[in-house]
């Protein structure tokens, strides 16, 4: 790996983890999944996303972190780097969505105590897809409280990631547009990303196409 901290971002359906998964078995890094399932209120929110959008997202929060700063006090030897399917911050451009004004000022007071303890990743690649690609995606893997979601919930989302990437001169971000392409089962589109991977990334945005 160039690049010894990578995250994967994307929206929901995009393959972040699929694309972690590979990656990491390709570099032989450390991989740091988010346990998506694991967060008790999932179900709750998408059926009454106004009663339980707060312990959602806090509860994400302190998953998230939990995971992170267990991840930078560890010192493996046996891996080339690390990969996450998640980007911490995603904690509160999900949380300006889903909460409301007063819960979301709450939310970024607790975020920003514990988010600058955490190092910041060298690469962000972030999955970009067309919603109907996401919407294909969310209904093939199956997750019953994932059925209903909206489009115009996963365009708010798209706009969040966007709005927060375009604030961040400081930080190299990957954006792949995967809309046509497929990594999974096509080896050569992963090469093209190992081979976007393996160049110097500039600082700011960087846009490319897989197909």
């Amino acid at each position: 790996m160039r690049y010894k901290y990578l995250s994967i971002e994307g929206n929901i359906g995009a393959g972040k983890t699929s694309l972690a998964k590979l990656l990491a078995a390709e570099y032989g890094a450390k991989l740091v999944l988010e346990q998506f399932a694991d967060n008790p209120f999932i179900a709750n929110f998408y059926e009454q996303p106004e009663k339980y959008a707060f312990p959602f997202e806090l509860f994400f929060v302190a998953e998230r972190f939990k995971q992170l700063s267990e991840m930078t006090t560890q010192t493996d030897f046996f891996y080339n780097g690390v990969i996450t399917d998640y980007l911490f911050v995603k904690s509160t451009l999900f949380s300006k969505v889903n909460l409301s004004p007063d819960e979301y000022n709450l939310y970024m007071r607790i975020f920003d105590i514990i988010y600058k303890t955490l190092p910041a990743p060298e690469v962000i690649v972030y999955l970009h897809s067309d919603i109907a690609r996401l919407q294909k995606n969310i209904k093939l893997r199956g997750r019953s409280y994932e059925q209903q979601i909206a489009d115009s919930y996963l365009e708010d989302i798209q706009q969040q990631y966007f709005q927060y990437f375009r604030q961040k001169k400081d930080q190299r971000i990957l954006i792949i547009d995967t809309s046509r392409g497929d990594f999974v089962n096509n080896e050569s589109h992963l090469q093209q990303i190992k081979s976007w991977l393996s160049e110097e990334i500039p600082l700011g945005l960087k846009y490319v196409t897989l197909a």
